[in-house]
């Protein structure tokens, strides 16, 4: 069976298995400490990132924008329009999700990697900066959820999960639809509820 190697506070793991799981992709999730090196992620991914996704035939795919195309390529276009003007949207907004996680990640690994006294605030208020100057971008320009979900939303709804769980009420403040975003994504994708913890 198909496996997908992941990490259970990794946002693009969430935005991965989210996207397997509503596309129908038969994948075993398999929890993965990529601190422990392990053999089978290794032997898959020379880089021992997640998330890793591999095939039946044994073909491994990595990073997590890969595997949504492999996703979307296997199950005929459920995740990505077949417009191009759509379809260039729905990247945008992935990219803007994942370079969010990108910049958040840097801050929790700045903080948790150094010594208190070698922590760099300069890089750490950067990074933050960025965060926040595309949440606005995201609160002034929100896409539209129909009834249907595509890649954007799911890193869109991946990325609000993991800025909650590591920034915890910082980020809300003056953003509404963002903060309501979580709600709508639930009812047009009501399994969102296995991937919260």
């Amino acid at each position: 069976m198909m496996k997908i190697f992941y990490s259970s506070a990794s946002p693009y793991s969430t935005k991965v298995r989210m996207a397997a799981h509503f596309a129908g992709l038969n994948a075993r999730s398999v929890a993965t400490d990529t601190n422990a090196d392990p053999a089978e992620l290794l032997a898959a991914n020379p880089l021992g990132k997640i998330p890793t996704l591999v095939t039946d035939e044994g073909l491994a795919v990595y990073d997590s924008r890969a595997i949504m195309n492999y996703i979307d390529r296997q199950t005929k276009g459920t995740l990505y329009p077949r417009n191009a003007a759509k379809r260039t949207e729905v990247d945008v907004l992935e990219a803007t999700a994942d370079g969010i996680c990108d910049s958040l990640l840097a801050i929790v690994y700045e903080r948790r990697s150094r010594p208190e006294e070698k922590v760099h605030q300069p890089w750490i208020d950067r990074q933050w900066h960025k965060v926040e100057r595309a949440l606005d971008h995201l609160e002034a320009n929100m896409p539209r959820l129909a009834r249907k979900a595509h890649a954007g939303h799911f890193a869109l709804a991946a990325m609000l999960r993991y800025i909650e769980l590591r920034f915890a009420g910082k980020w809300q403040r003056g953003r509404p639809k963002l903060k309501r975003f979580l709600s709508r994504f639930e009812a047009v994708f009501p399994d969102y509820a296995q991937f919260k913890d």
